[in-house]
């Protein structure tokens, strides 16, 4: 099929290789502008951007779809349908009407849970235990069209936002690559109007440990920040980044470390450090981040 294509972080990446590896065209791409990045913030494109160009594919970055070149742009392409997967822009209503078959939607949820902007982070931090992608052809609401396919996963009670995150993009680049290929036949099935939860943006504010909260909180929220924006905690005066974790035995004084193994108390039992970075550093596994900054039981968090 000729496709319009529509998406811009690494999740997006992996579902263009495969649209293009099952035969599909790409007659254009829509990503969000370069922006400024690394210690010279100079202009970094997007990794979808960054993929298009290695392919040697048109490559559009328009900072709105409401203006009329962008609207003279979209109605230039000659496309059969539109796949989306976290484009970033929210669609008008022309954009979902151009292609033949109207707009699919790569969701990284079973919805209507975790409708909106980081349903992965979001699933792992309230403790589902599953989670997976919906296909879902896009209206005008915020991930609220109906699902033409589904496909599930357990979440792993040791994963992180990253793991998660690559698993569910494999799997959504099958269940799109399949959706496409019985498109004509396949029934959309509204969402049902029970159960809809939504994923907040990540704010960074929320990202500090509270040590005397339940140990399964935190370890969730340490998994679920895992690898941006991080949550953290001050030890010794220093901001460090908590990176991996896993409930563990123990209790004490809330912060307290337990051992010298980094097992933190919290409110309610204990969770154990497993991946930590400082700042300035890169990340790294527990028994190599304490030989170069050795912690004891006793300390305070």
């Amino acid at each position: 099929m000729r496709i319009l294509f529509m998406g811009t972080p690494e999740f997006s990446v992996s579902v263009l290789d495969a649209l293009i590896d099952a035969g599909h065209e790409i007659v254009a791409i829509f990503c969000q502008p370069p922006r400024p990045a690394g210690r010279g913030k100079k202009d970094r494109p997007t990794p979808v951007h960054a993929r298009a160009l290695e392919l040697g594919l048109t490559v559009h970055h328009p900072k709105s779809l409401r203006t009329d070149e962008s609207k003279a742009l979209i109605a230039s392409i000659d496309a059969e349908v539109g796949v989306v997967v976290a484009y970033g822009l929210i669609l008008p209503q022309y954009v979902l009407d151009t292609p033949t078959h109207g707009c699919l939607n790569i969701h990284a949820s079973l919805l209507p849970r975790w409708r909106g902007a980081a349903p992965i982070h979001r699933a792992i931090m309230a403790g589902d235990k599953e989670t997976g992608v919906c296909i879902m052809q896009m209206d005008a609401g915020l991930d609220t069209g109906p699902v033409l396919m589904e496909r599930a996963l357990e979440i792993g009670v040791e994963e992180t936002t990253a793991q998660l995150h690559d698993r569910l993009a494999a799997l959504g680049s099958t269940a799109i690559v399949d959706t496409l290929a019985e498109l004509t036949t396949l029934t959309a099935t509204p969402q049902p109007e029970r159960g809809v939860t939504y994923a907040e943006k990540i704010d960074k504010a929320e990202s500090r440990i509270d040590w005397s909260a339940p140990a399964e909180e935190v370890d969730r929220k340490i998994r679920g920040l895992s690898p941006f924006p991080g949550s953290w905690t001050e030890i010794d005066g220093q901001r460090v980044k908590l990176l991996a974790s896993r409930l563990a035995d123990g209790a004490g004084p809330a912060g307290e470390l337990l051992d010298d193994a980094l097992t933190v108390a919290c409110g309610d039992g204990a969770v154990q450090l497993l991946r930590l970075q400082r700042a300035g550093k890169g990340a790294q596994d527990a028994d190599i981040f304490l030989r170069g900054f050795p912690l004891t039981k006793g300390q305070q968090l």
